[in-house]
């Protein structure tokens, strides 16, 4: 009635004699579900002009660049879009996929196409959080290879740890060197990156102090990967925070053969120019205003 019919939410409550509430509740269920998939077109002529200079700047193989409906529009939800799609296309039998995790890779969930690929490997590559609020982008890895009937290998191990020693421990006498060591055997990564904004998602869930935040910035940091703080040459700074992250080496991640990196907004922009030297991606995935001011 809603996407092939064209009905309003009002018509079609009246039709099933329901509140438009409820309509409206079915239709987020229908694609929370992936009953329903969203796509976007790609052909509008600014995009094509947009990946082919972000290629040429970046040494990407493949950019990809996703409308928005205003300026001012969140473009996580269509970042995730165009992420989901991509991610379908790519995964293939037997290949080995290493994941981070973030808002951008959990709204790409819902536009990935449901199916069953054999012997599919997803690799978390960023231990998690204890406590949740009103989402876990901790919990994509999983998610994720659900969507695939995929095995799923997880860092057992919050996200950071109290010391060097406690992760050392961790890898070498508590069983998650099997994890760590596939990440060093991947077929590609999936990745995104984070600013350093108070409402950055590596900021949420209270593993940094306010004064961290400070302190990492007056290091020169501009954003982070993986909870791995670098500054806009693509070095990670020197801080104790790097020290101590559960973590997939991103220096080993970059000789992964294809190198995903998704993510855009304004408070994206400063950290994804210094995330192209760190992470030498092979594909960028972002936003039509994004990508415009770092093609500028």
């Amino acid at each position: 009635m809603y996407y092939v019919e064209d009905m309003t939410q009002n018509a079609i409550g009246e039709a099933l004699g329901v509140g438009r509430v409820t309509v409206v509740r079915m239709l987020a269920d229908a694609r929370a579900l992936n009953e329903v998939k969203i796509s976007l077109r790609r052909d509008l002529d600014e995009l094509p002009r947009l990946e082919r200079a972000l290629e040429a700047k970046y040494g990407l193989s493949q950019a990809i660049v996703a409308p928005l409906s205003t300026p001012n529009a969140d473009p996580t939800m269509v970042i995730g879009a165009a992420t989901g799609q991509f991610v379908s296309e790519l995964v293939k039998p037997q290949m080995k996929l290493g994941v981070g995790w973030g808002r951008t890779l959990l709204s790409a969930l819902n536009f990935v196409d449901d199916t069953h690929v054999a012997d599919l490997s997803i690799v978390s590559l960023l231990g998690g959080i204890s406590a949740v609020h009103q989402y876990n982008p901790a919990e994509f890895a999983w998610q994720f290879s659900r969507l695939f009937r995929a095995d799923c290998y997880l860092i057992a191990a919050p996200a950071l740890v109290d010391s060097p020693a406690t992760k050392t421990a961790l890898v070498e006498r508590c069983g998650l060197g099997q994890v760590f060591a596939m990440a060093e055997t991947l077929d590609a990564v999936l990745l995104s990156v984070g600013g350093m904004y108070p409402t950055s998602t590596a900021h949420l869930f209270n593993y940094f102090s306010d004064a961290d935040r400070k302190a990492l910035i007056a290091n020169g940091a501009i954003g982070d990967c993986l909870y791995n703080f670098y500054n806009s040459n693509g070095e990670i700074v020197d801080h104790p925070i790097n020290d101590r992250v559960m973590s997939a080496s991103l220096a080993r991640l970059r000789e992964t053969p294809v190198r995903v990196l998704t993510s855009g907004g304004p408070d994206k922009i400063v950290a994804l120019r210094g995330a192209f030297p760190l992470l030498q991606p092979t594909v960028f995935i972002t936003d039509e205003i994004t990508a415009a001011a770092l093609v500028d």
